[in-house]
């Protein structure tokens, strides 16, 4: 069940994502659904049947960046860690909270679904 306590922390939870979405500037993108192939052109992530055998390849080198330039480049480079690595902790928070549930869910609909399954079988 959940508390007026979880309740706020879920909610707070949410705030800090949302600040962090509009601070990354993703106010018109939605999130893919549970369906959706999440890929980039760039990026996909390989399947461990590609994987199995093959030796890890590095990222390629990034091209030296003139002195001039380096150091808002740094402090970007610096933030933009920064902030990703506070939203995934936030996430992490999320999905620590939210999973219980979620696990609940799943197991209240299959033993459903199974109830009505074995009940057509049955009769």
């Amino acid at each position: 069940m959940d508390t007026p306590n979880s309740q706020q922390k879920a909610a707070h939870l949410l705030n800090d994502l949302e600040s962090i979405r509009k601070l990354l500037g993703d106010d018109g993108l939605q999130p893919p659904l549970l369906t959706d192939m999440v890929s980039h052109e760039s990026t996909q992530i390989p399947l461990l049947s590609e994987m199995i055998g093959e030796e890890p390849t590095p990222p390629p080198a990034a091209a030296p960046v003139p002195k001039a330039e380096k150091a808002p480049d740094a402090l970007l480079v610096h933030l933009d860690k920064e902030l990703r690595t506070a939203a995934q902790a936030i996430m992490q928070d999320v999905i620590n909270d939210f999973a219980p549930h979620i696990e609940t869910e799943i197991k209240r609909r299959l033993d459903a679904h199974m109830e009505r399954l074995l009940s057509q079988h049955l009769s």
